[in-house]
C-alpha cells in the first residue's frame, strides 16, 4: 500500500508544470514590448487571480517558449530516469534504489519550489524528471514483486492512485493560487513516503534470483506475518544463479533474439503512441476552455473507469482466450539467466495501455487491441468536433 500510494506524489510532480506554467490573460498598456524586465513589470497587467512562473519571471511574447521548454526538460529527465533506474535496481536491488531516488526527488522538488530564477527552476525540474521517472518505474515493479498472484489488483491500484493524485494536485492549486506554495506542499507527501519506505522489506524476487534464498524466505515470512498468517516454506535454490565466469545480461539481450527483438520494438512503439497521446492531452488541459483547475482534475478522474475494466479483463482470461507470454519471449522465459528472466517478468507487469493496465502475461492481445482501437477512434472523433460549438 505504501508503494502504491507513492504514485500520488509522482502525479503531483508530473503535473507541476500544468499549473505552475499556466499563462494567464494579460494586457500591456503601451505600444511595443518593453525591453527590460523592470520596465515590463510597470506596464503589464495580468487578469487572472493566480500566479505562475509566467507572472513572476514575465515569460511572455518572445519568452513564452520557456514554459514549453520546461515540459521538454522534465520529460527528457523522465527518459533518462527510465533508462538508468531499471538496470541499477536489478544490480543493486530495488529497495535502496527506491529510497535514494525518493530522497533526491524530494530535494530537487523543494529546490524547484524555492528557485530564485528561471535557470535554477529549469535545471531542478530536469533532475526532478530523472528521479521521478526512475522512481515511478522502480516502485511499480517493487509493488508487483511483493504480491504474487494479486498483481492485477495492485497494478491497477498503483495507477489509480496516480490519477487521484492529479485531482488532488488540481484541488491544491485551486485552494492556493500562489504557485510556490502548491509546489512546496506537493513535496510533503514525498517526505512522508521517504520515512515510510524504510519499513519496506527487500524484494523477495531480487533476493531469490541473487541466490539469497534464506533472506527471501525471511521476507516472505515477514509479509505473511503482516497478513496475520503463518507460513512454512522452503525455497529451492535458484537454478539460474550466475556463475563467476558468466557476464551479467544487459539491454542488448532485448535485441539479440529475433522474436524478443520484434516484440520489444512493438511494445516500445505502443508505449510511444500511448504516451504521446496521453501526455499531449493531459498537459494541455490548461489550454481548454472553462475552469483551469476543473479541467486538470477531470483529465485525471476520467481515467478511473479504466481500472475496474482492466481488473475484470485481466481476471477473465476466458473472455478473449489465452496465449502464454513465453510465446512472446521464449528465450527470456526459458533462459537459465536469473536477471534475464526477471527482466521478462518485469515487462509482463509493467505494460500499460493508454491508462488501462492490460495483461500481456495472460496473452490478451485482443484486449490490448480493443483498448488501442477505442482510444484511436476517440482521438479521431475529437479532431472532428467543431471548435465553435462550445463543446471543446
Amino acid at each position: 500500500m505504501i508503494v502504491s500510494h507513492f504514485q500520488v506524489y509522482v502525479a503531483c510532480q508530473s503535473m507541476l508544470i500544468v499549473l505552475v506554467g499556466a499563462v494567464p490573460k494579460y494586457h500591456i498598456n503601451q505600444e511595443g514590448i518593453p525591453v527590460s524586465r523592470a520596465e515590463l513589470a510597470k506596464h503589464i497587467h495580468f487578469a487572472d487571480n493566480f500566479t505562475s512562473i509566467v507572472t513572476e519571471w514575465y515569460l511572455i511574447e518572445q519568452e513564452v517558449y520557456k514554459v514549453s521548454l520546461e515540459s521538454s526538460l522534465f520529460f527528457a529527465g523522465l527518459l533518462i530516469g527510465n533508462i538508468t533506474f531499471g538496470p541499477v535496481s536489478d544490480k543493486l536491488s530495488t529497495k535502496p534504489v527506491c529510497i535514494s531516488g525518493l530522497f533526491f526527488d524530494v530535494i530537487f522538488g523543494y529546490v524547484t519550489a524555492l528557485a530564485p530564477n528561471y535557470d535554477i527552476f529549469a535545471v531542478s525540474l530536469f533532475f526532478v524528471g530523472i528521479v521521478n521517472g526512475g522512481m515511478a518505474l522502480v516502485s511499480f515493479v517493487l509493488t508487483q514483486e511483493y504480491v504474487g498472484k494479486f498483481w492485477s489488483f495492485t497494478g491497477s491500484l498503483t495507477n489509480l492512485t496516480f490519477v487521484v493524485g492529479i485531482a488532488v494536485y488540481a484541488l491544491l492549486g485551486y485552494c492556493v493560487r500562489e504557485w510556490r506554495y502548491p509546489a512546496l506542499v506537493s513535496s510533503i507527501p514525498g517526505v512522508v513516503f521517504l520515512l515510510l519506505s524504510f519499513m519496506l522489506p527487500e524484494s523477495p524476487w531480487w533476493l531469490y534470483f541473487q541466490g539469497k534464498t534464506a533472506e527471501a524466505e525471511d521476507v516472505l515470512q515477514y509479509i505473511a506475518l503482516g497478513n496475520a498468517k503463518r507460513l512454512t516454506l522452503k525455497l529451492k535454490p535458484s537454478a539460474g544463479t550466475l556463475r563467476k565466469d558468466e557476464s551479467a545480461p544487459g539491454i542488448l539481450n532485448l535485441v539479440k533474439h529475433l522474436v524478443l527483438r520484434w516484440q520489444t520494438i512493438i511494445v516500445m512503439y505502443i508505449w510511444y503512441v500511448c504516451s504521446f497521446v496521453y501526455y499531449g492531452l493531459t498537459l494541455n488541459a490548461g489550454e481548454l476552455k472553462g475552469n483551469l483547475y476543473l479541467n486538470v482534475a477531470l483529465s485525471g478522474l476520467e481515467e478511473v473507469p479504466a481500472f475496474p475494466l482492466c481488473m475484470f479483463f485481466i481476471e477473465k482470461s476466458c473472455v478473449f482466450g489465452s496465449h502464454p507470454l513465453c510465446g512472446y519471449f521464449p528465450k527470456a522465459e526459458q533462459s537459465g539467466n536469473p536477471e534475464l528472466r526477471r527482466l521478462s517478468c518485469n515487462l509482463q507487469f509493467e505494460y500499460l495501455c493508454n491508462d488501462a493496465l492490460v495483461s500481456l502475461r495472460s496473452g490478451r492481445r485482443k484486449t490490448m487491441a480493443c483498448f488501442l482501437l477505442f482510444a484511436g477512434f476517440a482521438c479521431i472523433f475529437t479532431m472532428l468536433l467543431p471548435t465553435n460549438a462550445g463543446i471543446i
